[in-house]
């Protein structure tokens, strides 16, 4: 009982969290990338921070998993249930923390803050996941799970997608910005926040637990002000030169 309300209380503090950073997001941009900030303490290379602040996503599960298959009494049905549900999300992570890294061609330094709270906040959101899973978690075979898995699938490849379009912008050597074009970002200028918001949406689907609403919240609620800060960038970057059509996280809508 004691750690079911420990992961209830950890869910709905990730739930609180994300409302108020959606409100302060809106008005002050995430301290990194073009809106780099010296103010957010000393800068670390990009390929060093996605490395490190990503790696508990993924270590902390597979380390779940392979405390059940091997050092547990548990059944098959058990093991079965928590690979089918974690898989996602340490599919992801994987990719997060050991491959984009090295896709990685000039990326700016990011501050050392926003770098800090995305370290603690994969090391708390790792142990949330997986200890529900491991502990609580049901797989059952119907519609809703293959749309999650479907949802998944989809936001995980236009986010892979997306993050190629942005490094092929530039050539070696090139600086300054271009108009990203193609994939979702024909309809959306936060492509690789929409693709992101789609694939923790399927997860939700899936687990049906509290824990992945709450994360598909909160990635809902960081991601959304930081694609409208994108899209206002773009329009005064660019002017009539962008796309008129082309919204900011919502096609057709926002």
């Amino acid at each position: 009982m004691i750690h079911s309300e420990l992961l209830f209380y950890l869910s709905m503090t990730m739930i609180v969290s994300g409302i108020v950073a959606f409100f302060v997001l809106l008005f002050v941009p995430s301290p990194y990338g073009r809106n780099a900030n010296s103010a957010f303490g000393p800068p670390v290379p990009a390929k060093i921070a996605w490395l490190i602040q990503e790696i508990p996503a993924f270590l902390i599960p597979v380390y779940f998993i392979i405390e059940l298959l091997f050092f547990k009494t548990s059944d098959s049905a058990n093991v079965r249930d928590a690979i089918l549900l974690l898989a996602p999300f340490i599919m992801h992570y994987f990719q997060r923390s050991l491959i984009y890294p090295m896709l990685i061609r000039e990326g700016k330094p990011m501050p050392a803050v926003p770098f800090l709270l995305a370290f603690i906040f994969c090391i708390y959101n790792g142990y949330l996941q997986s200890s529900y899973i491991i502990n609580y978690g049901y797989f059952h075979w119907d519609f809703i799970s293959a749309a999650g898995y479907a949802l998944f699938a989809a936001g995980m490849a236009g986010n892979i997608h997306s993050d190629q379009i942005l490094r092929s912008l530039r050539k070696p050597g090139e600086t300054g910005y271009k108009i990203p074009h193609g994939g979702l970002f024909s309809l959306v200028s936060g492509a690789n926040f929409l693709a992101e918001i789609i694939e923790w949406t399927g997860f939700a689907l899936l687990n049906r637990s509290l824990p992945a609403v709450a994360f598909a919240l909160f990635t809902a609620a960081n991601t959304a002000p930081r694609a409208w800060h994108h899209h206002l960038w773009y329009l005064k970057k660019f002017g009539d030169e962008y796309p008129k059509n082309r919204k900011a996280i919502l096609p057709y809508l926002i």
